[in-house]
């Protein structure tokens, strides 16, 4: 569950040049943003030139949105894998869930969430809809595992909780807000995920989660 994301495992089902392009964009566009990742820039870094790159893709932004297909889809499969395997306790899926986005997002800046939303507006809203897409199933199929396993208050109703931390995590993770916390995504997600398991867990719940943040 600790294993994270790596751009190999990202891009593997893709054909080998496009591939390759993709693995250098993430890495560049997580790191240092969105306007700072040009075609020229890509193809001088991949040794290809710029006609080569426009065989496999439109331009910059149809980069970037296969990245953003590519890290949503295997980040579901990924979260859907730990929510739904039966050996798991509660406290063990949740973590398995913060290992998953957390190492997905790990490398993920304010300045590359700042530069989407400022100059690429319909790729941060594609972010925001695979966030709607993910969050509502995968979040609420958890809270209904840990109240059947007892982990959870049996009173917490399923789809407000979800809908609280939709919001919740789409408010903790904007730029401006990164900026005042001087979190990383993967430290927002673990902490705001600990604070709002505090008020949904039961006795039990509480004690099983404590016990695995302080191994």
């Amino acid at each position: 569950m600790s294993e994270t994301l790596t751009t190999e495992s990202l891009f593997a089902a893709e054909e080998p040049a496009a591939a390759r392009i993709l693995e250098a964009a993430h890495q560049h566009l997580f790191s240092y943003g969105y306007t700072a990742l040009t075609m020229d820039e890509l193809a001088h870094e991949l040794g290809m030139s710029k006609k080569t790159l426009y065989v496999h893709f439109a331009g910059k932004d149809a980069i970037i949105e296969r990245i953003i297909d590519v890290i949503g889809r295997t980040l579901r499969s990924r979260l859907d894998a730990v929510v739904n395997d039966p050996k798991l306790t509660f406290a063990q899926k949740v973590h398995g869930i913060v290992a998953a986005a957390g190492g997905t997002l790990a490398k993920a800046s304010p300045t590359m969430l700042r530069d989407l939303q400022r100059f690429a507006p319909h790729i941060y809203r594609k972010i925001e809809d695979l966030r709607l897409k993910i969050i509502p199933v995968i979040f609420g199929r958890l809270i209904r595992n840990g109240i059947a396993e007892g982990m959870v208050r049996p009173d917490i109703d399923p789809a407000f909780a979800t809908e609280f931390w939709l919001h919740a995590i789409r408010g903790l993770v904007q730029p401006a807000t990164l900026d005042r916390t001087h979190l990383t995504l993967s430290q927002t997600l673990e902490k705001a995920l600990h604070l709002f398991l505090s008020g949904l867990l039961t006795p039990a719940g509480r004690k099983d989660h404590e016990k695995h943040i302080a191994s």
